[in-house]
Formats: structure tokens, sequence, C-alpha cells
């Protein structure tokens, strides 16, 4: 599933695209992907300029013209790519194929600019919503995520708060999209590294007894921040199915510390440790035992 980095890199190659112009023409060539189309989910987006394109946790939103907001999300295979008036997709130097298969080009906006931008998804586990504005809060999708990340509510005092006398492992805490929105396994695994804590430490002890935040939660903070700015810069990871809006591949794999390393050396300069995997509530976590406390 695409984490934070891979939907922020989404929605900085479709904003030049899609911001400032107008849908002329939408097209669903389905009823539904993982979820069914809203009955007047073309009529909503026909005629409507595209005023800005954000990220809320893995959501892409589209702010319209009539005061909706097209909510976007890859899920596990859904990819986008903007196609110029010439036919040319821009591929970049780390090319590599999506799916070929046009019959899963499920939903295509054709923009006032001469472009069109094609929402491609094999599995069709990825899912667009129109909501009104003014009725974002109240939409179960994004009710009850906690803060972003790399926003400026994020730091070392809210995590302590959110953790304090959470009984649930460090790791846990941090997938959890009410403590800390968009964070997913991989930049876990990677920002527990980078902060030598394990990912079976206790959350709560991110906090002290007055709920204040202690050196491990403003380490882990500065480690969130670095591996998610490092990640979004990179691209983002192509694990399996992400690619970038250009059809290049993500390429902060090649970058990672701890993750899918299980049996090598723990990169810690001085740390003779081995890096491990272990299954953690469904997911794999990948660790040095040695250097991670």
């Amino acid at each position: 599933m695409p984490e934070l980095p891979e939907v922020e890199t989404v929605r900085r190659g479709l904003q030049p695209a899609m911001e400032g112009a107008k849908i002329v023409k939408a097209e669903a060539r389905r009823k539904d992907l993982r979820f069914p189309f809203q009955k007047d989910f073309v009529a909503r987006l026909e005629g409507q300029t595209v005023t800005g394109l954000g990220r809320r946790a893995k959501y892409l939103m589209a702010d319209l013209t009539s005061g909706d907001v097209l909510l976007m999300h890859l899920g596990m295979s859904g990819s986008f790519r903007v196609q110029k008036a010439d036919g040319n997709t821009t591929p970049g130097q780390f090319h590599h194929p999506r799916s070929e298969t046009r019959t899963h080009d499920h939903v295509v906006f054709h923009m006032s600019s001469g472009a069109a931008i094609v929402f491609n998804d094999p599995r069709r586990f990825g899912y667009m919503k129109i909501i009104a504005r003014n009725a974002l809060e109240d939409e179960p999708l994004l009710k009850g995520l906690g803060p972003e990340p790399l926003g400026n509510e994020f730091d070392a005092a809210m995590l302590a708060r959110s953790c304090a006398n959470k009984k649930t492992s460090l790791k846990a805490a941090l997938l959890d999209q009410r403590v800390v929105a968009g964070l997913g396994n991989i930049y876990v695994c990677e920002a527990l590294y980078r902060a030598r804590l394990s990912p079976r430490r206790l959350a709560a002890t991110l906090a002290t007894k007055k709920a204040e935040p202690t050196d491990h939660a403003r380490h882990l903070v500065n480690s969130i921040h670095s591996v998610l700015n490092q990640a979004i810069k990179a691209g983002g990871s192509s694990i399996s199915d992400h690619r970038q809006t250009s059809g290049e591949l993500g390429y902060f794999q090649h970058s990672f510390q701890v993750y899918d390393r299980e049996g090598e050396k723990c990169q810690t300069a001085g740390c003779s440790g081995i890096v491990r995997r272990f299954t953690q509530n469904g997911r794999s976590t990948f660790w040095c035992p040695k250097c991670q406390k």
C-alpha cells in the first residue's frame, strides 16, 4: 500500500497538470473501483476547475470551484499518468512500464490544458469520492485522523501526549492513524531504526508521568521528519506497484537502512548486530536487536 511519501510524490506530479485547469470531460469507465462511484460522480466533476491539489494522510484531495472536494486513494496498485496532448507520457530516467493493459484505465479526466489525467488500477482497490468541503469534518474516511507527520502540529510534545499511558508497542502506536496520519510499515521501521528505538518498546515510554516528551520522543520525531523528507525527495519507494506520474519508479528503497535487510549487518557505526525480522501486528518488522532498545 502506498504510504505518505508515495502519495505526496504523486500529488506533486499531478499538481502542474491539474491545478488551475478545468475538467472539460470526466470518464468513469466502470461502475465501481473498490467502492461504487456516486451516481452523479461525472456530473459533479465536468466543468469544474481544480483550484488546489492537496494531500491528507494517504489521500489526494482536489478542491473544485463548486465547493466540492474530489477524494482519491491509490489502493494497492493504482497509479496516475499525465498524458500530454501529443500522446506522450514523458517517461523519465527511472522509467519502468506500469500496467500496459489499457483496460485497467478506469477513470480519465480531460483537462482544459489538453492533458488527460488517467487513473489505472489493475486490482481495483483504489477509490474516488466527491465530498462537499463543508462536510469533510464528518466524512468517515477522514474523521479521526491524527496530525500530519510533516505538519506544524506534529512535534515531540504532541506525540508524547498521544502515547502517554498507551499499553501498545511503539510500532503499533505509530501505525495507528489516530496518533499520526500517513505513516506505514516501511517508514515506521526506518524511523525507529534511525532513532535507535525498539519496535517492541512500550509507546508510553515516550512520555513522562506528566505526559511530557522524553528524549526518545524528540529523537523519534526528528527521525520521522528525516526519513519522510528523504523518501519524498527520492520519489517514494517502489517495492512492487508504486510509480510516479511520469512512470518513473521511486528509488528510496535503495536507501533502506533496515527494512527488507534481514540477515544483513547493521549499518550503525560500531554495531556488530544483524538485522532481524519478526511479525508484529500482522506485519513484518525489521530491526537490529543490538542497537535498538
